[in-house]
């Protein structure tokens, strides 16, 4: 019962909503800190280039100088997304590999901001002040360290949204997390965090890094150091079930981990790399093997030749 306390006084305390955080007041507010947007993107040449050139305009070259640079990395994209984002105004970096944690943390390293905003780049309807609103907790109040969005998903294409949180995210955080209850989207794409935390943090290379980041991050500063912010609705593509399930098994593999590093399951549980997902192929029913990505890279503030990385 104490933990389902904290997580609904957390929940009153520490969410705030859209329009709490006006960016002109921001403006004032950031002083001499620097700030930073990345985009990790593959093959999001549909999007990307609308959302690039919403935060520039607005934020960058605009009247409400909040944002000092925007980065996308390309995740090995085969469509424009690259040539797209740069042409909006993006600063556009190459990811050295796939996965969208290792396109996160390469952006991490790429930029220099004292304050480091996540921006999916799959968004539609986009909404700038998405960007303030992540960045308010922050500015406000020292004492938190990293930010998550909320927000409601409708249906789109005839799918909703929020399947993997609901069934695989959710009652993981539930059972063995239950003060992160409160999180509302702990796989949210869209949140902030001061670089002196985010460069303590390792990030999982694939779609692990979202609950990922969260825990180290509750691991790291506590409940009291996260923050969250309502931003209403978001609109984005969605994913068919079975890669759903790739991802599910992906965040499966990051909570494991993290159990096993807090020492609350045994070590020598080694689950299987593997997702095995029955398919109807051309020939007749049958298994496919997919390999789950369980790569994760360390800490910024640990890696040696961080000038390389950063190049």
């Amino acid at each position: 019962m104490t933990a389902m306390v904290d997580a609904a006084t957390w929940l009153t305390d520490r969410t705030s909503g859209l329009l709490h955080w006006p960016a002109e007041a921001l403006v004032r507010a950031k002083l001499d800190e620097r700030v930073a947007v990345v985009l990790p993107a593959r093959n999001e040449e549909a999007t990307v280039g609308q959302i690039v050139d919403a935060i520039v305009s607005t934020y960058v070259s605009g009247s409400v100088p909040l944002v000092d640079e925007v980065v996308v990395v390309d995740s090995g994209s085969d469509d424009a997304t690259a040539e797209i984002a740069a042409v909006a105004g993006a600063r556009v970096v190459a990811a050295r590999r796939p996965g969208k944690g290792e396109a996160m943390w390469q952006g991490l390293a790429a930029t220099e901001g004292d304050l480091v905003v996540f921006i999916d780049a799959d968004l539609e309807r986009f909404d700038p002040r998405y960007v303030p609103a992540l960045l308010g907790p922050l500015l406000a109040d020292p004492e938190v360290e990293f930010v998550k969005a909320t927000y409601d998903r409708p249906v789109s294409d005839g799918r909703g949204g929020g399947r993997v949180t609901e069934l695989m995210a959710r009652p993981l955080l539930s059972a063995f997390w239950p003060e992160l209850s409160g999180v509302l989207q702990p796989l949210s794409g869209e949140y902030a965090g001061r670089r002196s935390l985010l460069e303590r943090l390792p990030f999982r290379c694939g779609y692990g890094v979202d609950i990922g980041l969260l825990l180290d991050a509750f691991s790291t500063v506590g409940l009291d150091g996260i923050a969250q912010v309502d931003l209403y609705e978001r609109r984005h593509r969605h994913s068919d079930l079975a890669a759903l399930g790739r991802m599910a098994s992906e965040i499966l593999h990051t909570v494991i981990d993290r159990l096993i590093a807090d020492g609350r399951v045994p070590c020598d549980i080694d689950p299987a790399g593997l997702l095995l997902q029955p398919a109807r192929h051309a020939t007749g029913l049958g298994i496919d093997a997919h390999q789950i990505d369980v790569s994760e890279r360390p800490p910024l503030a640990v890696v040696s030749g961080l000038e390389q990385v950063r190049a």
